[in-house]
């Protein structure tokens, strides 16, 4: 199978399966911030490092900053008048030893993995063996899929 296939396969059954692209709450991950998630354990996984965890509070975070995104039609760690990852993160009720985070724009969730996962900062960040939490934020508009992976070590 060629990867163009596999990536219009998942992009199909994500939308098929109604993952719900533009979620609001943030206790559970939609179906395609759960496979971004599933996706960088599984990379952890390979490198012999511990997973992730779900955090709500990081993922409310990154839905607010992916809102943004989507609202600018474009991706950027920070928009001007808009706090910094620390203070998101921060106001979002998270005292952090550490946190980093990777954005992206593309038609859809598997697309994304495979550039954070091309890009050195982008695996760096998801392959950071003193991350601890994770959370992923997904808005679609239109026809893109603006994404946000938050990671964090606490204190």
């Amino acid at each position: 199978m060629t990867l163009r296939f596999v990536e219009k396969f998942f992009t199909i059954l994500i939308v098929t399966l109604g993952c719900g692209l533009c979620a609001t709450g943030q206790d559970h991950p939609t179906r395609g911030e759960k496979y971004l998630m599933d996706c960088a354990n599984g990379e952890r996984r390979a490198q012999g490092l511990h997973e992730l965890r779900w955090d709500p509070a990081l993922a409310q975070a990154a839905m607010r900053h992916a809102n943004e995104m989507a609202r600018h039609d474009t991706i950027s760690h920070q928009f001007p008048d808009e706090p910094g990852l620390g203070a998101r993160v921060t106001k979002a009720g998270i005292h952090f030893a550490a946190v980093a985070e990777n954005v992206a724009e593309a038609k859809s969730p598997v697309t994304i993995h495979n550039m954070w996962m091309g890009s050195e900062g982008h695996r760096a960040n998801i392959l950071d063996k003193d991350m601890e939490f994770l959370g992923v934020a997904i808005v679609e508009r239109g026809g893109n899929v603006f994404a946000v992976e938050d990671f964090c070590r606490k204190r």
